[in-house]
C-alpha cells in the first residue's frame, strides 16, 4: 500500500435521488435546517404524521422548485430527516432557499388531530421567515409564511455582557418601531433595529440599565378581525426568527444582523436587552384559525385541548400552548438558548406567564418542569428571567410564583398599592409600606430582587394619562369600550382629558412626579414605561394594542416640551444608582445595622410614629444601610392628604445632617437635585410636605461652620 488511507466523512454523501435532488437519511436533533458538508440539514418533528414532505421554494417564487417526500426509512421515532444534497447547483443557496413542510396525517379534530397535506407549513425551528418584509403589507394568498436559514458570520467582536446585578437594574419597556417611528425621533431608518440602536446614547444618559423590548419575534401584524392591526405583537409565528419588518434590512434578509448589532451596541453603552417573550399561544387562535405551523404538523402536541379536541384558552387568544408536553418544553428551551447563545440577550419577560405552570389538561402544577428547566438551564444560567405572574383565565400568582430561587415577577400589587395611594384612596398606607420595601411579606426570603415594580406598563394607561383621566377611552378599538381593564386606580385630577385649566395641569404634573419618585426609590426592580418621562399620552385608551400611527408612536418633541420631566426622572436614577439603602438585596425587615439605626424605620408626623390607621395619608420612611465600612441613610415621606403637613425628623446618623434631594411640591427645576448636590435643611427637626406630594432627603456630612 501507498501512503496513508485518507478518512471520508460517510454522511457528505448521497444515498438517494428524490425530487430531482440527491439525499441521505437526516440527523434528527438538532431539529430545523442546519447547514451540513455539502448540502443541508432539514429536521422535524410530529408524532401523529402519517407522512411529511418538504418543499423547496425558490426565494420570491410562489411556485415550490421541488417537493421531496421523506421515505419512511428516513424517519427515527417521531423526527422525520433529510439531509439534501446539490441545493447550490440548483440555484438555492442560503440567501435564495425558502421551504416548508406538507404532513399528513388524520383529520380528526375532536381527538385532536388537524392534518392538512394542501397547507405548507413554517418549520418551528426557522432562524428566518420570509414573507412579512413590509410591515403591513396585505398577505399574499399564494405565499404563505415561509423558513429560511440565516447565515452565522456576524462578528461580534468580543461582544461581553453588562451583568448588571439585579438589585441594580432599571428597567426601560419599549415598542421597537413605536420607539423610533415617529417623524421627530431623527433617526435614519426609523421604527426598526436600527432606529432603536441610534436612540441607544439617549437611555444610557437617562440613566436606566436594562431595554425590555416588546415581542420581537416573527409574528402577524394583520391578525385583527376588525380590520385594525395586531400592533404589540403578542401573537408570534416564528420563534426563533427576528421579525423582518422591524429591520431596515429585513427586504434582504439581513434582520438577524441588524437585531445582532443592536444588542452589540447597547452592550457598548451598558445596556442589557431583555426580550418579552410569548410562550403561552400562537397566532394560529382556535378552531376558526388557519394553520401555519404547530397546528398542521402536530395540534395535539402543541396546544392544550379539551377532552372533545376544542382549544383551552388560558391565554384569551384563542389557543393556549401546552408547555408542559416534553417536546413543547424542549421547543420552548431551544429557543431561549438561541436567542441567549446566538444573539447575546441578556434575559426574558413571559407574557402571561402563569400559564407555563399549567399541565396539559389546564390543572396547576405544583412543581412545573418548564419552570424548573429554565431556572437551572446551562445556557440561560445568567439571564434574567422575569414572570408576568398571572394569566387570562384568573390564574393570579404574584408572590406565588414557583420562582426556584431564579426568577423575579412583575408586581401587580405594587403597581395598585401606588396607583391609588398616589390617587387618596383611604386605607393604603400599610399596603405602600410594605411595596416599597420590597414586597418581603410577599416574597420573604427571594428578597426585594424578586419583584420587579411598576406604576405603568404597555398594558394600561400612559403616566400621563393616569393622571388625565378617570375612565378607559377604547373606542377607537372597535369594540364599543368593552376591552381592557376597568379597574385603573385613575384620577384626572379635576378634569376628564386634555385641559388648559393651569391649576388642573400643575396638580398633574406633581402626581406624575409623585409616582414615578416612589418608584425610583422602593426596594426592588423598578420598571419604567417608554415616554413616560416626557409625558406620552395614548389619550386615555388603555388597551392600544392595535393602533399605529404618528399620535400613537413616541413623539420626541415631547422631551424637549417637558424637559423638566426628563431631568427630574434622569436625576431620580441617579439617586438611586447613588445610594445602596434604596438598592437592596435582602429584604429590610427592621434589623439594627452594625448595632445602629434599624434597615428601615417608620415615621409619621412625629418621628417614630407611624400612623397604620385606614384614614392614614402619610407614609414615611428612613433607610438606612452599611456602605463601604460607612453609613448610607435615606428619608422618604409620602403625603396623599389635599393639606400640607409639618413632619418631625428622625435624627440622623451621627456627623450628618438632613439635606434635600427632592420635593415634588416644588417648582421644576427646584424639584429634583442633581445627586451630590442636595442642600442641607436649614431645619434639621422638622421639614414642610407639601399637599400631594412626595420628599426625598439624604443625610451628608454636616456643612463645615464658616
Amino acid at each position: 500500500m501507498g501512503g496513508p488511507m485518507l478518512q471520508t466523512r460517510v454522511d457528505a454523501y448521497p444515498t438517494h435521488r428524490i425530487g430531482g435532488f440527491p439525499v441521505r437519511a437526516g440527523r434528527p436533533l438538532p431539529f430545523g435546517a442546519r447547514p451540513v458538508p455539502g448540502g443541508v440539514n432539514f429536521s422535524v418533528y410530529s408524532t401523529h404524521a402519517t407522512a411529511m414532505t418538504l418543499v423547496l421554494f425558490r426565494r420570491g417564487e410562489a411556485a415550490p422548485v421541488a417537493e421531496l417526500p421523506f421515505p419512511s426509512s428516513f424517519r427515527r421515532g417521531a423526527v422525520f430527516a433529510m439531509t439534501v444534497f446539490g441545493l447550490e447547483e440548483a440555484g438555492l443557496d442560503l440567501e435564495t432557499l425558502e421551504y416548508g413542510y406538507r404532513a399528513d396525517g388524520p383529520f380528526r379534530p375532536r381527538e385532536g388531530h388537524r392534518f392538512d397535506p394542501g397547507a405548507i407549513l413554517l418549520d418551528p425551528y426557522a432562524t428566518l421567515v420570509g414573507g412579512r418584509e413590509e410591515w403591513g403589507a396585505p398577505h399574499d394568498p399564494v405565499y404563505p409564511y415561509r423558513a429560511r436559514i440565516a447565515l452565522d458570520d456576524f462578528d461580534w467582536e468580543d461582544d461581553r455582557p453588562p451583568g448588571v446585578a439585579p438589585e441594580d437594574t432599571v428597567v426601560y419597556e419599549l415598542h421597537v418601531r413605536g420607539f423610533t417611528r415617529h417623524p421627530s425621533s431623527g433617526v435614519q431608518a426609523p421604527g426598526t433595529f436600527a432606529g432603536l440602536a441610534e436612540r441607544l446614547p439617549y437611555l444610557a444618559r437617562l440613566g436606566v440599565t436594562c431595554v425590555e423590548l416588546m415581542p420581537v419575534f416573527e409574528f402577524d401584524e394583520l391578525d385583527n378581525p376588525r380590520g385594525l392591526l395586531n400592533y404589540w405583537g403578542y401573537n408570534p409565528v416564528g420563534f426563533f426568527a427576528p421579525k423582518a419588518s422591524y429591520a431596515a434590512s429585513g427586504p434582504y434578509g439581513m434582520q438577524v444582523d441588524e437585531f445582532k448589532n443592536l444588542v452589540k451596541q447597547a452592550h457598548r453603552a451598558g445596556l442589557e436587552i431583555v426580550l418579552d417573550v410569548v410562550f403561552n399561544h400562537t397566532a394560529e387562535g382556535d378552531e376558526r384559525g388557519r394553520a401555519i405551523s404547530f397546528r398542521g404538523l402536530d395540534n395535539s402536541a402543541y396546544y392544550m385541548l379539551t377532552p372533545d379536541g376544542h382549544y383551552y384558552n388560558f391565554s384569551g387568544t384563542g389557543n393556549t400552548m401546552n408547555c408542559n408536553h416534553p417536546v413543547v418544553r424542549e421547543f420552548v428551551l431551544d429557543c431561549l438558548r438561541h436567542w441567549a447563545a446566538e444573539f447575546h440577550v441578556d434575559g426574558f419577560r413571559f407574557d402571561l406567564a402563569a400559564i407555563l405552570g399549567r399541565a396539559p389538561d389546564g390543572t396547576v402544577l405544583a412543581n412545573p418542569p418548564l419552570l424548573e428547566s429554565l431556572a437551572h438551564d446551562p445556557v440561560l444560567n445568567h439571564c434574567k428571567l422575569i414572570a408576568e405572574a398571572w394569566d387570562a383565565a384568573g390564574l393570579y400568582q404574584v408572590g406565588s410564583f414557583p420562582s426556584y430561587s431564579r426568577w423575579s415577577e412583575w408586581n401587580g400589587r405594587y403597581r395598585d398599592a401606588v396607583r391609588r395611594f398616589v390617587k387618596g384612596d383611604l386605607g393604603t398606607a400599610g399596603e405602600l409600606a410594605a411595596r416599597m420595601t420590597g414586597s418581603t411579606d410577599l416574597y420573604g426570603s427571594r428578597g426585594p430582587v424578586a419583584s420587579v415594580n411598576f406604576v405603568t406598563s404597555h398594558d394600561g394607561f400612559t403616566l400621563r394619562d393616569l393622571v388625565s383621566y378617570d375612565r378607559k377611552h377604547n373606542e377607537l378599538n372597535g369594540e364599543d369600550n368593552r376591552d381592557g381593564d376597568s379597574a385603573n386606580h385613575s384620577w384626572n385630577c379635576g378634569h376628564e382629558g386634555p385641559t388648559d385649566d393651569p391649576g388642573v395641569l400643575a396638580l398633574r404634573a406633581r402626581q406624575s412626579r409623585n409616582a414615578l419618585l416612589l418608584l425610583l426609590t422602593s426596594h426592588g426592580i423598578p420598571m419604567l414605561l417608554a415616554g413616560d418621562e416626557m409625558g406620552r399620552t395614548q389619550h386615555g385608551n388603555n388597551n392600544a394594542y392595535c393602533h399605529d400611527g404618528p399620535e400613537w408612536w413616541l413623539d420626541w418633541d415631547l422631551a424637549e416640551e417637558n424637559a423638566d420631566l426628563v431631568r427630574f426622572v434622569r436625576n431620580a436614577i441617579a439617586f438611586r444608582r447613588a445610594h445602596p439603602a434604596l438598592r437592596r438585596r435582602e429584604g429590610a425587615v427592621g434589623h439594627p445595622v452594625t448595632g445602629d439605626l434599624p434597615e428601615v424605620s417608620w415615621h409619621g408626623v412625629r418621628a417614630w410614629t407611624p400612623d397604620w390607621s385606614p384614614h392614614s395619608r402619610l407614609v414615611a420612611a428612613m433607610f438606612y444601610s452599611g456602605a463601604d465600612g460607612g453609613h448610607d441613610c435615606v428619608y422618604v415621606a409620602a403625603n396623599s392628604y389635599w393639606e400640607g403637613l409639618v413632619l418631625e425628623l428622625p435624627a440622623p446618623p451621627g456627623g450628618t445632617a438632613w439635606h434635600l434631594f427632592a420635593d415634588t411640591a416644588a417648582a421644576p427645576p427646584h424639584d429634583a437635585c442633581e445627586p451630590g448636590r442636595e442642600p442641607p435643611l436649614a431645619d434639621q427637626a422638622r421639614v414642610p410636605i407639601g399637599p400631594r406630594a412626595v420628599i426625598v432627603l439624604v443625610a451628608r456630612d454636616r456643612p463645615t461652620e464658616e
